[in-house]
């Protein structure tokens, strides 16, 4: 245990025409410090975790954090990247920083614009996550690459359509009582297993209901030393962090097994000294549908090609024994890539404080999160619990 959450912000998630890559990163900075009752001058770090990959001019977005505030010019401050992974990279950076004692307070931001760049070039901005010499033409962008990975997955284990429509309904529910989503909407079982002029097939066997959404928007957290932390109003603290990353290529993997995945969970839940049923929920990262789906498998749910077992009894609903994203996931909030995984930090902060309002989970006290950049290629998972 060597730092805390005591501070959080967060913007809705969707099309921000108002917004700049700049106003979003400045709104939650100052917000973040406000809620943690921190001073600019006391923050000895900045964090920013930006994807980026082409959607903003703008390319050198570090020091736009210390537009929040005068008092933090000359703090230091760094932009780290790790594809849709990116917001838990920054976070975690944080977590080092502390622990090596180099700094006791840690401000951390994530942020996107996404919705101002036309949408074919969306498409080939985010297939720089892949591995570009072999995966580049897989038609419909990222999509594809998770359209394939759908396609491997029926060939092995059968038709898995009934199962990612639960899931996506399941997401979609949960994000009506999500403020910050970009998309709450009740839409059923019946209309995400449906073919539709509204719900077409994307790529492979994967809907537009089975593909997280195209968003901008920004979240923030304040790092703090463990005896830091515990003077502040609230203290979450890091009872596991854990990063594991994998080959780029897939043709180097069992792009069916995401090993990272299982690997990073497997380390954090013997460092936070706990197993996968102590967990009061879990934030995955539903880029995809296929992703939870696998993802249940690879956190230790279900054996492997049974994971739809989950879905179908209830395990992973919101009153059920591990609740999955009951914040709706990327799936309902969105996926501003840079902002992701902050925000997953940032919303299960709210939770474990009691204070998640309508997506809150009944007696909250210890959280589970999975951030992927990929096809499960950087791989972070964090433990986390309220001790103040």
């Amino acid at each position: 245990m060597t730092a805390c959450i005591v501070g959080i912000a967060h913007t809705p998630f969707g099309k921000l025409d108002s917004e700049s890559v700049e106003s979003l990163i400045v709104r939650v900075a100052g917000d973040a410090l406000a809620d943690a009752g921190i001073a600019a001058r006391d923050v000895d770090e900045i964090v920013l975790g930006h994807f980026n990959a082409g959607f903003s001019a703008q390319d050198f977005t570090a020091s736009l954090v210390l537009q929040a505030s005068p008092d933090l010019r000359f703090k230091r401050a760094i932009r780290v990247e790790n594809a849709c992974a990116t917001g838990s990279a920054a976070v975690h950076q944080g977590l080092k920083s502390i622990e090596a004692r180099a700094a006791r307070i840690v401000l951390v931001v994530g942020v996107e614009q996404m919705t101002t760049t036309p949408g074919p070039e969306i498409g080939r901005n985010l297939l720089k996550a892949s591995y570009v010499r072999e995966e580049a033409n897989i038609e419909g962008g990222f999509a594809g690459i998770f359209g394939k990975i759908a396609g491997l997955y029926f060939q092995k284990y059968g038709d898995q359509s009934d199962a990612l429509a639960m899931i996506a309904a399941k997401n979609h529910k949960n994000g009506v009582g999500n403020p910050f989503a970009q998309f709450r909407k009740d839409l059923g079982y019946d209309f995400c297993r449906t073919e539709s002029d509204k719900n077409p097939f994307v790529a492979g066997p994967l809907k537009r209901t089975d593909c997280s959404l195209v968003s901008d928007g920004a979240a923030a957290v304040v790092l703090a030393d463990v005896e830091t932390a515990l003077q502040m109003k609230k203290a979450i603290v890091f009872r596991a962090a854990s990063h594991m990353q994998d080959f780029l290529p897939m043709a180097r993997r069992d792009i069916l097994k995401f090993e990272g995945c299982a690997h990073a969970w497997k380390d954090a839940l013997a460092k936070a000294g706990v197993t996968l049923s102590d967990l009061s929920f879990v934030e995955t990262h539903d880029c995809f549908t296929i992703a939870e789906l696998i993802e249940y498998e690879a956190m230790g749910l279900a054996p492997e090609g049974q994971g739809a077992r989950v879905i179908a009894e209830g395990i992973t609903q919101k009153t059920g024994r591990l609740p999955v994203n009951p914040s709706g996931g990327l799936k309902a909030k969105g996926h501003p890539i840079g902002a992701t995984g902050v925000s997953m930090h940032a919303l299960c902060t709210m939770q474990l404080t009691g204070q998640a309002g309508d997506f809150q989970v009944k007696d909250a006290r210890l959280a589970g999160i999975f951030n992927m950049g990929g096809a499960a290629v950087a791989n972070y998972v964090s433990i986390l619990e309220r001790i103040r």
